[in-house]
């Protein structure tokens, strides 16, 4: 395990045994099978306790690992082929968002997500997955030619937040982010929006009005980080694991709150360990909804769709 967080340790304490017995069992030329088999039976049983039992925070960790795929990677597992289109028409190209047509089992589908980077020059060429204005003036550029050619869009979301700037604000952030809820509320065409790592505040939210929204198990969706939450309620970040618990930002606590309409499963430990495995389980799901959705109706699909936000919340008078 080249990158472990704190709660993994016994399972990569458990990893270095092996390895140590199976390099004993090269050198003497020796039959330790079974000793490697007990051990990797006492891995595979921690994995399951550790990963079985994730808090909130830990989830969050998982979220932000690495090695986890981003958009790019799942459309290229999932798709036959991709053709990027880039810019909003007024200011420019924002990295921090792509988005295109690409070939799902047959289907045109218009993919957008955000974007982020493996090394630093990636990361700042990305922005850290964080999209100015002209980034969700692109993706709803690129909604909008999906509804013009009747093809459903599905948007993947990673991001830490909209950028926080002071250029964003002043290009209209704000604006940017709300023109798109208002108009995929009425886009005439299935929407699946799926959150493969960090959902946070407004920067996700603004490609996030679907008919189905769908999370990865470890995945996490809020209008706030644990950490800032923290900022603001503590003044210190010390706190950001009990944020992360009173946030209910996790997808078993947004599942049960009716915020989304579905968890999709990764495999023990995270998307990062099987990324061929978690984007043939993300493709299934988005065939078996894009099959229901296309089904139903525009008047229908559009109603239904503005339904199920307005539903959402508690008022206690």
């Amino acid at each position: 395990m080249k990158i472990t967080f704190d709660f993994e340790k016994p399972l990569a304490e458990l990893i270095q045994q092996i390895e140590k017995v199976r390099q004993v069992e090269d050198k003497n030329k020796l039959d330790m099978s079974a000793t490697v088999a007990e051990l990797e039976a006492k891995l595979e049983s921690a994995k399951k306790e550790i990963y079985g039992n994730l808090t909130g925070w830990q989830k969050v960790q998982i979220s932000r690992h690495p090695e986890r795929p981003y958009t790019l990677q799942y459309i290229e597992l999932m798709c036959d082929d991709f053709i990027e289109l880039h810019g909003d028409r007024t200011v420019g190209d924002d990295k921090a968002i792509i988005g295109g047509f690409g070939t799902l089992n047959g289907q045109t589908v218009m993919f957008i997500g955000q974007q982020k980077g493996r090394n630093t020059k990636e990361r700042q060429y990305r922005n850290f997955g964080m999209a100015n204005p002209e980034g969700y003036r692109k993706a709803l550029r690129l909604m909008k030619m999906a509804e013009k050619f009747n093809k459903p869009v599905v948007t993947l979301i990673d991001t830490p937040g909209a950028f926080p700037g002071l250029e964003a604000e002043e290009r209209g952030q704000g604006e940017a982010i709300a023109r798109n809820l208002l108009e995929m509320s009425v886009l005439k065409v299935p929407i699946i929006c799926v959150i493969i790592g960090e959902g946070a505040s407004g920067g996700a939210l603004g490609i996030g009005i679907g008919d189905r929204v769908l999370m990865l198990d470890n995945s996490w969706y809020s209008v706030i980080s644990p950490e800032n939450c923290s900022t603001i309620l503590w003044k210190t970040w010390e706190n950001k694991e009990r944020a992360a618990e009173v946030l209910k930002l996790t997808s078993t606590e947004m599942l049960k709150n009716k915020l989304i309409d579905g968890v999709i499963k990764e495999p023990l430990g995270g998307a990062h360990q099987d990324p061929v495995a978690m984007a043939a389980t993300l493709k299934k799901q988005l065939l078996k909804d894009l099959k229901i959705l296309k089904e139903k109706e525009v008047t229908e699909l559009v109603n239904e769709r503005i339904e199920k936000f307005c539903s959402m919340g508690v008022v206690n008078e």
